[in-house]
C-alpha cells in the first residue's frame, strides 16, 4: 500500500513540477504517455507481425511529429519560403509562432525507447499505467536528462521505498556539486565574458574571442553536467539511480571516444535507435560513414531548430568518419602501446576540434541558409588575431582555471571527496552545506536557465 501511494505521490509532484512552466502543455506529456503505454500494450501482446509493424508505425508517427511540429514547424516553414524565394517563387509563408515545450525531446526519446525495446523483444510491456507514467515524468530529468531507459527505471519501483542516509548524503553531495559548477563557474563565465562576445563579436579582438571560446566549451560542460548532477542527486535522495551522463568528456583522445563521455544517455540513444537501425557497420564502409555522418545531423537537428545545430553535428558526423578511416574502429580505443607524444596529440587534436563546434553550436545567427553569422565572425577574427587580451577580471580567469580544473580532476579524487563528506558527521556536513549556499548567494550574477532547457 504504501509502494503505491508513493508511486501516486512521485507522479502528482512530477506533474505539478512541469505545470509551474505552463500546465496547458502537461497535455503533451500525458498525451506521449498514453500513446507509447497503449502502442506498448499492443505491440507486446500481440503475434502478428504485420499489427505490430502497424502499431510502431502509428507510435513513431505521432511522437516524432508532435515534436516536429512543436520543434521544428517555423524552422521548416522559413526554409521553405527561402528556398522558394531562391527559385524565383515569391510566397507568403506566416510563422506560427509554435512555443517550444520544455524538455519535449528528452521525454519523447525517452518513451520512444521504451516501444521500440518492446518491438525488438528487449522488454516485456508493463501494464502498470501510474508508474509507466512516473517513468515518462519523473520529475528530476524530466526537462534536460539523463534519458532513462524503461529496463533501468521501470524495475525500480517494483520494490518497497525505503530511505538510505549514506546514499541521501551522496545525493545532496552532487546536489551541491551541480550548483557549484552552474553558478560559480558556468554562469560565471557566460556573464564575464561568453554572453557578450558572441553576442558581439565585432567589438571583441581574436585573442579574446579564442579565450571566449574556451571559456564556453567550458560553460556549457558545467552549466549541463550540473543540471545532470542536480537530477542524479535529487534521484539518488529519493532512493532511484540515474545513469551516468558525463565522464570527463575533454580528456578523450578521439571524437569516438568524446562522445562515450559526453551526454552519455543521448550518444547511446542515437547509437541503438538510429545508427544500427540504418545498418551500423554491418553493409560496408560507405554505408557506414553515410549513417555516421546522418546520425549525428539529426543529433545536432535534435539539439534545436537551427542551422548552426545541423552544422555543429555535420562538423562531428565528418571527423567521426575520417577517424574510422584513418585508425578503424577498434584502434580508436585501444591506447595501448601508443607513446604519450602521440597520445597528447591526439587529445590535443580532439579537444580543439570539439571546441572549434562548439563555436558553431553556440552561434545563434547561422539560421539561413546562407551560413554567415555570427560563427563566422568569430571564426574570422580569431584566424587574423587582431589586437590583444585586456580587460578580464582575476575573477573571469580564476573561474576559468577552476573548471578545467574540476572537469580534469581524477575520478577516484571525485569519489574520495565524495566517500569522506558522507562520512563526515551531520554538523560537518550542514556547515558545508550553510557556507557554499552563502558563497552561491553572494557570487551569484543571476544567471539564466539551464542551457539544455531550450532543447
Amino acid at each position: 500500500m504504501f509502494s503505491r501511494l508513493w508511486i501516486w505521490w512521485l507522479l502528482a509532484v512530477s506533474y505539478y513540477f512541469y505545470c509551474c512552466w505552463d500546465w496547458r502543455l502537461s497535455g503533451l506529456i500525458l498525451f506521449s504517455t498514453i500513446t507509447n503505454y497503449t502502442a506498448g500494450q499492443i505491440i507486446g501482446h500481440s503475434d502478428s507481425k504485420t499489427v505490430r509493424k502497424s502499431w510502431l508505425t502509428l507510435c513513431l508517427v505521432l511522437n516524432l511529429g508532435c515534436l516536429g511540429f512543436f520543434k521544428y514547424c517555423d524552422f521548416f516553414l522559413e526554409n521553405f519560403k527561402m528556398l522558394a524565394d531562391l527559385c524565383g517563387i515569391h510566397l507568403s509563408v506566416p510563422m506560427l509562432q509554435v512555443i517550444l515545450p520544455v524538455g519535449i525531446s528528452f521525454y519523447t526519446f525517452q518513451t520512444l525507447s521504451y516501444t521500440l525495446d518492446i518491438y525488438k523483444g528487449q522488454i516485456k510491456a508493463t501494464n502498470d499505467f501510474p508508474k509507466f507514467a512516473l517513468f515518462v515524468a519523473f520529475f528530476p530529468q524530466l526537462v534536460a536528462g539523463p534519458i532513462v531507459r524503461a529496463a533501468d527505471f521501470l524495475p525500480q519501483l517494483n520494490r518497497t521505498p525505503t530511505y538510505n542516509d549514506d546514499e541521501a548524503v551522496r545525493g545532496f553531495y552532487l546536489i551541491l556539486s551541480g550548483l557549484l559548477k552552474k553558478i560559480m563557474i558556468a554562469d560565471v563565465l557566460a556573464a564575464t565574458l561568453v554572453d557578450p562576445a558572441f553576442k558581439n563579436p565585432e567589438l571583441f579582438s581574436g585573442a579574446a574571442l579564442l579565450l571566449a571560446v574556451y571559456a564556453y566549451a567550458m560553460q556549457i560542460y558545467c552549466d549541463f553536467s550540473a543540471y545532470s548532477d542536480i537530477a542524479i542527486g535529487s534521484a539518488t535522495i529519493l532512493g532511484f539511480r540515474l545513469p551516468v551522463n558525463f565522464n570527463r568528456p575533454y580528456s578523450a583522445t578521439s571524437l569516438t571516444d568524446f562522445w562515450r563521455r559526453w551526454h552519455i544517455s543521448l550518444s547511446t540513444w542515437l547509437r541503438d535507435y538510429l545508427y544500427i537501425p540504418l545498418g551500423g557497420n554491418r553493409y560496408g564502409t560507405f554505408n557506414m560513414y553515410r549513417n555516421l555522418f546522418i546520425t549525428m545531423l539529426l543529433g545536432g537537428l535534435w539539439h534545436g531548430a537551427a542551422w548552426n545545430f545541423v552544422i555543429w553535428g555535420g562538423i562531428h558526423g565528418i571527423w567521426l568518419a575520417i577517424e574510422r578511416l584513418l585508425f578503424g574502429g577498434k584502434r580508436l580505443l585501444n591506447l595501448e602501446g601508443q607513446s604519450k607524444a602521440f597520445l597528447f596529440f591526439r587529445w590535443f587534436l580532439t579537444f580543439h576540434i570539439v571546441v572549434l563546434c562548439w563555436i558553431f553550436f553556440r552561434s545563434q545567427a547561422t539560421e539561413t541558409l546562407s551560413g554567415a553569422g555570427c560563427a563566422w565572425t568569430v571564426i574570422s577574427r580569431i584566424a587574423a588575431w587582431s589586437g590583444g587580451i585586456s580587460g578580464f577580471s582575476w575573477w573571469f580567469i580564476l573561474t576559468l582555471l577552476l573548471g578545467y580544473f574540476m572537469h580534469f580532476t581524477p575520478v577516484s579524487w571525485k569519489t574520495v571527496c565524495t566517500e569522506r563528506f558522507a562520512q563526515s558527521g551531520i554538523f560537518i556536513q550542514a556547515g558545508v552545506a550553510v557556507v557554499l549556499l552563502m558563497i552561491f548567494t553572494f557570487f551569484s550574477v543571476g544567471g539564466g536557465a539551464f542551457i539544455y532547457f531550450q532543447f
